[in-house]
């Protein structure tokens, strides 16, 4: 018969998480979990492992909607009832990368990338395969960088830029008027600025900064949103055009010099 720390890891896998991710989920460290599936290192070059405990359990049970009986071996039905086994929206990213010191590091999205990154995101082995880079100033969250494609977002942001988004654990602290991209089943992966109807609609409204007429504002479901990441810093090789004021002032600083090379002359 199984051990119960081979259940977890069944769920683990199931749910397409990491050990990292999966403890972060259920409120307990990484270290936890491995000690549970992989056991610690003994002198004699065992293994041990450690024996979850009550609250534990409880909370792996609530948080995936686990059968009690399954965990025990006591019954091959892995879900307590016909609800849903993935949810819509996470409260944490699935998978996460870190360093060889525990700290995450910045996943980065290429364009090439888009296709499998909607298939693979859930995927420990796939984002292992992505590069990810520290970020010394991007702490307090999970961040991920993505490279813009086409000009929807022109004015603000252009096509090969780099944004940085940090992981929003809940819908409804998107903020209307700012930044995010957004992962969806239907959508792939898009940078826009969103109005929030979550609460009201079950919706998110999202608008582009180009103004051509090429790219309409639409609406997307909360079902359908599988992330969110909210732009806290990007990168541009594009220098911004100096503004209207700027444009007034130069050629007013023109205008002055002109004038007083006149008067010197006169002199």
């Amino acid at each position: 018969m199984e051990g119960i720390h081979e259940k977890i890891k069944e769920i683990i896998d199931h749910f397409r998480l990491n050990n990292n991710s999966f403890s972060k989920r259920i409120g307990v460290t990484s270290t936890t979990i491995d000690s549970i599936t992989n056991g610690r290192p003994q002198a004699d070059g065992s293994r041990k492992r450690t024996k979850p405990g009550y609250d534990l359990l409880t909370s792996i049970i609530k948080e995936f909607n686990i059968n009690p009986e399954y965990l025990f071996g006591m019954n091959s039905q892995m879900f307590a009832s016909d609800k849903k086994e993935f949810q819509t929206y996470a409260g944490i990213p699935q998978v996460v990368a870190v360093n060889q010191d525990g700290e995450e590091n910045v996943v980065y999205v290429p364009v090439k990338a888009r296709a499998g990154y909607l298939d693979g995101y859930g995927d420990a082995g796939y984002i292992e395969t992505l590069p990810s880079f520290s970020m010394p100033h991007l702490t307090n969250g999970t961040y991920r960088c993505f490279e813009v494609q086409g000009n929807s977002m022109v004015r603000t942001f252009f096509d090969g830029d780099l944004v940085f988004g940090k992981y929003v654990e809940d819908l409804s602290d998107i903020k209307d008027g700012r930044v995010y991209i957004i992962v969806s089943r239907n959508d792939g992966i898009v940078l826009k600025r969103v109005i929030n109807r979550i609460e009201e609609r079950g919706k998110l409204i999202l608008k582009s900064d180009n103004k051509d007429g090429n790219y309409p504002t639409y609406t997307i479901n909360a079902e359908e949103i599988m992330e969110v990441w909210y732009v806290t810093m990007f990168a541009s090789k594009q220098m911004p055009e100096p503004v209207d004021v700027y444009d007034r002032l130069h050629d007013l600083e023109s205008k002055i010099v002109l004038l007083e090379n006149a008067l010197q002359q006169k002199n």
